[in-house]
């Protein structure tokens, strides 16, 4: 087939343009010009910012793609300018979303397949949740409202069940391994545990799903070469609360146990998103996913590899 992957610059977007490729199909890796000299080996490389919607129409028409990809987004910012790699990243989930599917239409394209979170739930009471559960839009923080918001506009679009390309979302879980957050060398998150500046507020009762980029790249490839629609949650086997990631995390880094506060003092001294991460948040279910796309984990536990690279 005839693909087109779309933020192939990125953690998940630079090894799936290989994945793809190993597997037989024609990759057309979309970058911006400012990008280009990131971008992987591909058969094509086409260069247009999604946010220029004329820039996007014409690049895709010349590839004429059977798949597009969508894993846009802006979070390589986050360490330099958090503020900028939220917005940008929600205009991509929203504008960015509405020209690529304009694009892939044009171009004739039958199916499209985008990136989304599974960390995007409201607290229901229920630990784990499946891909029923409301998301978060109503969030008391407005900038992760505002990200829920974004999160569910895009799927909205992919899923429009009146568009004639073949929608499907994959919720990817929090993301380690190379380049990620939780990287061991270069990570944010590595450098706020080393450092003692993630402390775990009491219970740690907030549910993480990890999933390990490979894992992301494989679901994806599973994704482009099936022929389920939905949305699914794409994580480990093994959601795990914050009392007990957290401390393996930062064990395996090498760095001291992470000291207990007060969950009254979490919001504050880790901003609501964090403390509501540690806090409350449901993990998520990858039991749909097993089953209509045939996917599964090659890391099923985050314990065989978190904090680890």
């Amino acid at each position: 087939m005839r693909i087109l992957v779309a933020g192939a610059t990125g953690v998940v977007g630079h090894p799936l343009v290989g994945a793809l490729r190993a597997r037989g199909h024609q990759v057309s890796a979309l970058v911006r010009e400012e990008s280009r000299a990131r971008a992987p080996e591909a058969d094509t490389i086409v260069v247009a910012d999604a946010l220029d919607r004329a820039a996007l129409l014409a690049a895709v028409s010349d590839v004429r793609p059977d798949v597009v990809v969508h894993q846009l987004s802006a979070l390589r910012l986050l360490r330099d300018d958090p503020p900028e790699a939220f917005a940008r990243t929600a205009r991509l989930r929203t504008e960015g979303t509405a020209n690529l599917i304009a694009a892939a239409r044009a171009a004739g394209a039958r199916r499209l397949v985008a990136q989304s979170i599974a960390f995007a739930a409201a607290p229901t009471g229920e630990a784990i949740v499946d891909e029923s559960a409301p998301l978060y839009v109503d969030a008391p923080d407005p900038g992760w409202a505002a990200t829920v918001r974004a999160v569910a506009d895009l799927e909205s679009q992919v899923l429009d069940s009146s568009s004639e390309l073949s929608g499907l979302v994959l919720r990817y879980g929090t993301l380690y391994g190379p380049g990620t957050a939780y990287a061991r060398t270069e990570g944010g998150t590595a450098g706020r545990v080393l450092a003692g500046k993630l402390p775990l507020p009491e219970g740690g009762a907030g549910i993480t799903s990890f999933l390990h980029v490979e894992d992301a790249v494989g679901a994806a490839v599973a994704a482009v070469e099936s022929e389920a629609t939905g949305a699914f949650h794409i994580t480990d086997d093994e959601p795990a609360p914050a009392a007990q990631w957290l401390p393996h995390y930062a064990d395996a880094l090498g760095a001291p146990p992470p000291r207990t506060i007060p969950a009254a003092m979490a919001p504050r001294l880790l901003g609501w998103f964090m403390a509501h991460q540690l806090t409350s948040a449901p993990g998520a279910s990858n039991a749909q996913a097993r089953t209509a796309l045939g996917w599964k984990p090659v890391r099923p536990s985050w314990r065989d590899g978190l904090g680890q690279e």
